[in-house]
């Protein structure tokens, strides 16, 4: 089910709305169910119209191309320490010690 996105603008006029009509009233009106009305409210009065400014869309392109990019580096992070436990392993069973140095 696809959710309504609810601009800034629209959320302050519902919210100055159910000043005027009533809660349950307006959120027929706009058919907001009365949760969502009062966590916008509840948002509202704590930060004002900070609070409602719409944040789904938090993540930029760049974010994203950023994240990949550490995936990836952590990835291949752990190929290499993978591969140097192996060869710590090989020298401790030719040489009796994993520390290169005491060879």
């Amino acid at each position: 089910m696809k959710y309504k996105r609810w601009s800034l603008s629209e959320k302050l006029e519902i919210l100055a709305s159910a000043e005027e009509i009533g809660v349950v009233e307006t959120c027929r009106k706009f058919n907001v169910s009365t949760g969502t009305f009062y966590n916008w409210k509840k948002k509202f009065d704590h930060k004002g119209e900070d609070g409602l400014k719409v944040n789904y869309d938090i993540k930029s392109k760049e974010f994203k191309q950023v994240e990949e990019e550490n995936r990836v580096l952590r990835k291949l992070l752990g190929n290499k320490d993978i591969e140097l436990e192996v060869q710590r392993e090989l020298l401790k069973k030719k040489f009796g010690t994993s520390d290169p140095r005491k060879i």
